[in-house]
């Protein structure tokens, strides 16, 4: 049975969340953005079954389901980290997984750094251990465009026209079909979560470019702490990601009990254009036993 709560925050914002289903095995699911939705998380209840898992949907603030204030001073990687846990508290989930993808697996490395005593297992998917590694990757897929093309991205983005629909058609023909989802015509589902983007709060802690991060997450950098985190960790990334592969089975090397997942059909929504392999990873991880929080 699907059941709907809504949370008050202790900022007095309120933020939606869903269950869908009933079983033990509960999962928490960290959508990406910031400012998407957990329309993108649909396609996971064909692969499992409402009697044997809990799907708990959650939009984070700022997100079309729940409230958005126009207040910049909330836009923060620790704001949200602990609105996640006053999510998890009203929820009352104790030893579930925690499921981030994106940006929200920037947001499940934080939670799991400060509160993985709650935890049973974490899992990232789709997300490098810091802005720089990111920034460095996309530079390198950059590089790789024809070079008509970059001259006419670098021309857009010296005169500040980033906007321009041409810019916006070179973008999506040669980045986001190639390395965001390779699928045609895109899933109803992630069309629907662009169709409710908060670009704002996206803005702010990535910044307005897609190539250079310049929001206050640039200086965002886990790769030194990533030892710390106990819990058992599955990491998924994809072969034509914009995450480099090499930084997904470098995070593994780092964390004490991580296994890695690359979709070698995949790109950032492996989800979507490389399900057999990334759910077939993903629920072999969590039907784990046993599985103890160290």
């Amino acid at each position: 049975m699907d059941f709907v709560q809504y949370i008050k925050l202790d900022n007095g914002f309120t933020v939606w969340t869903k269950r869908v289903g009933d079983g033990p095995i509960k999962i928490l699911l960290l959508h990406g953005g910031p400012g998407y939705t957990h329309e993108t998380f649909e396609c996971f209840e064909n692969f499992f079954p409402k009697e044997q898992f809990q799907l708990i949907y959650y939009d984070q603030l700022g997100s079309y389901y729940s409230d958005q204030p126009d207040d910049p001073s909330l836009w923060t990687i620790e704001r949200f980290c602990e609105e996640v846990e006053q999510v998890r508290k009203a929820l009352g989930l104790k030893s579930f997984y925690l499921y981030g993808y994106s940006w929200g697996s920037m947001l499940a490395i934080e939670y799991a750094l400060k509160y993985q005593s709650h935890l049973k297992g974490l899992i990232l998917s789709n997300m490098t251990a810091s802005a720089a590694a990111y920034q460095a990757y996309m530079q390198e897929i950059r590089n790789q465009f024809p070079q008509d093309v970059i001259l006419q991205l670098q021309s857009f983005e010296k005169s500040g026209t980033t906007q321009d629909p041409q810019y916006e058609k070179l973008l999506f023909e040669h980045l986001y079909k190639v390395r965001i989802c390779r699928l045609d015509p895109w899933p109803e589902q992630v069309l629907r979560s662009l169709a409710h983007f908060n670009k704002k709060v996206c803005d702010a802690i990535f910044g307005p470019d897609e190539f250079f991060v310049s929001g206050n997450c640039k200086n965002w950098n886990r790769w030194d702490s990533l030892h710390k985190i106990a819990v058992p960790t599955l990491l998924i990334g994809a072969r034509y990601d914009t995450m480099d592969p090499k930084d997904i089975e470098k995070m593994g090397s780092l964390m004490l009990d991580a296994e890695v997942k690359i979709c070698e059909n995949g790109s950032h929504l492996a989800m979507y254009d490389d399900q057999e392999t990334y759910f077939k990873a993903l629920h072999a991880f969590v039907m784990r036993q046993p599985l103890q929080v160290k």
